[in-house]
């Protein structure tokens, strides 16, 4: 459902532009990060088993990073100020990042950069779904400018990266940060009163059985996701993709989510969560399978056209289920633990596991494994719907 305004302001059409504008900046950074830092690394010197464990790190500090980063703004109630700060960190993090070799070195400052960048799309949540009460304009609207920005700098910077190397990877991040950090400058801070983890909130929800079958099939796609995306940029390299088409893979899987977040956003209610994750589920087993047989780039844009209807369809149907199977009171619980396990566990269990079994066994047992747990994930959601569906 819609928020509705509370406060309308007087200015809501100059806030929805500054936040949109914001939303594509910040998403250029990630673009960078999710695209082509691997291939930096890659380039440097570093095995897919070292490029593994980098991108561990992020998920494994996720986890404390976020219900830090969710405390802090809490207690002084603002969101801008700490994006800012957490902005400068990463710059500072990322300048460092240039002067060292040593793959010890190099994760500690991978270390502080993901700790001030992975809590940044959840605070940009946080400021869009506050901002709606102000403004009027709902969530969707705003963010899929987030997505624009991610699709249109993935691509442009794959471009530019061809032309002048990887090695610039770095000084590209340095131009993005400094972007995001004064686009803090450009938004208004919004308040509101939200709803804080509560411990006592997550043992009663891990104490129903319902929800903890939920949470773990969430777990087995999470993990078939974050092994997809933090190694198809190594994969497209080892198969003889240039930089530019890199960011023409990531171009084409953003853009493809923006009409199907859309459509569920406005007709989504008119379908059942389950088997809308159930046919999720079977579209990422056939989406990894078929990355596992790939050895030409340009079979790679048919599976990215299919991230629409898996993790478009995937991410916002588990979130409106979960909305609705947890009470309100124990709906920031349950926010924590998703957010631990899309995150924390999946995504280090990828970069460990994943990481090594790619550096020793090659990118089609890598696939096969994650086409696995997706299988594992829609035969659990298939008995799910079985035993809960209709209650």
């Amino acid at each position: 459902m819609q928020d509705t305004v509370t406060h309308p302001s007087p200015n809501a059409k100059r806030e929805t532009l500054a936040l949109r504008s914001y939303s594509f900046i910040s998403y250029s950074t990630q673009a960078l990060v999710v695209s082509f830092l691997p291939l930096f690394f890659l380039d440097k010197g570093y095995n897919e088993s070292q490029i593994g464990f980098l991108y561990s790190v992020g998920p494994m500090i996720s986890i404390f990073a976020n219900m830090f980063t969710g405390f802090i703004s809490d207690k002084n109630q603002t969101i801008v100020k700490l994006l800012r700060i957490l902005f400068i960190f990463q710059f500072i993090a990322i300048g460092l990042l240039h002067q060292v070799d040593s793959f010890s070195i190099t994760c500690l400052i991978m270390t502080l950069f993901y700790f001030c960048q992975t809590p940044i799309n959840p605070l940009n949540d946080s400021l869009i779904l506050l901002s709606s009460k102000y403004t009027g304009t709902p969530y969707a609207l705003v963010r899929i400018f987030g997505s624009l920005g991610f699709a249109i700098c993935a691509y442009s910077f794959g471009l530019i990266l061809k032309e002048v190397g990887t090695g610039q990877t770095l000084n590209l991040l340095l131009l993005t940060i400094t972007a995001s950090i004064l686009g803090t400058f450009i938004i208004k801070d919004y308040h509101g009163s939200s709803k804080k983890f509560d411990i006592s909130g997550l043992m009663t929800i891990l104490k129903q059985p319902k929800v903890v079958y939920f949470f773990i099939l969430l777990f087995f796609i999470s993990t078939a996701h974050r092994m997809y995306e933090g190694f198809l940029a190594v994969t497209l390299r080892h198969i003889g993709a240039s930089d530019s088409f890199v960011g023409l893979a990531w171009l084409i899987s953003a853009l493809s989510e923006i009409p199907v977040l859309f459509l569920l956003g406005k007709y989504g209610d008119r379908f059942k969560e389950i088997p809308l994750l159930i046919f999720a589920s079977i579209m990422y087993a056939l989406r990894m399978f078929l990355l596992s047989s790939i050895t030409e780039p340009y079979w790679v844009v048919v599976t990215q056209l299919m991230h629409s209807v898996s993790f478009g369809i995937y991410f916002s149907t588990a979130l409106r289920y979960m909305s609705q199977l947890l009470p309100d009171h124990f709906r920031a619980s349950g926010q924590a633990i998703f957010t631990i396990i899309w995150m924390g566990i999946a995504g280090s269990m990828s970069g460990l596991a994943g990481g090594h079994i790619y550096a020793n066994f090659g990118h089609q047992l890598f696939y096969q494994l994650a086409t696995a747990f997706a299988v594992v994930g829609a035969i659990g959601f298939f008995f799910y719907n079985f035993k809960y569906g209709d209650r």
